[in-house]
């Protein structure tokens, strides 16, 4: 899977030195409530769950690795489907710093939300950021979302506890903002 700059696959065990040492990186666990792992031992548990849930048939949660043209790994993207009569998922990102405010994230997002919308037909996509996470809250707003609310101290960080702002985006206000 493609869009303009970056190539997305399914997650897999040839990952776990990319996924530890994003993981691994301190500015990417700042706003991370995984924390740093201990060792690769625990980011291969992380991942092995991902690996897991991206091998059901049925439209459950899908981990994504994200690479560069150069297929460089930049990053992971994740798609977490709610029950089927609610039709909603909820997405998240995490990125290598040095790939930061280059638009990679807005690329991605935008790639993931024309999966949700046009190829599962969903009628919500959700996601959520801490709220000093000031970069991962423009980048959901340049992609057309919503915020709705604050979930008060909800997000146990490093630094303590964090608000998290909630944000949505409809169908239909997808499908009106990439009307040609």
């Amino acid at each position: 899977m493609y869009s303009e700059r970056l190539t997305y696959r399914l997650i897999n065990t040839q990952d776990i030195d990319a996924v530890h040492q994003l993981h691994s990186i301190k500015e990417v666990d700042e706003f991370n409530t995984l924390g740093i792992p201990k060792n690769e031992e625990e980011t291969e548990r992380v991942l092995q769950n991902w690996i897991t849930e991206n091998l059901k048939e049925e439209r459950t949660n899908k981990t994504y690795a994200i690479e560069s043209s150069t297929q460089e790994f930049i990053g992971v993207f994740g798609i977490k489907f709610s029950n089927i009569k609610y039709n909603k998922a909820e997405v998240w990102f995490k990125f290598n710093p040095k790939f930061w405010n280059q638009g990679y994230a807005t690329e991605a997002l935008n790639y993931f939300l024309d999966q949700c919308f046009n190829t599962h037909k969903l009628h919500r996509v959700e996601a959520g950021c801490a709220r000093n996470n000031l970069g991962s809250k423009r980048v959901l707003e340049k992609c057309g979302f919503t915020q709705e609310g604050i979930q008060r101290k909800n997000l146990p960080l490093k630094s303590g506890w964090s608000d998290n702002y909630e944000f949505g985006i409809l169908e239909e206000e997808y499908l009106d903002k990439n009307r040609d």
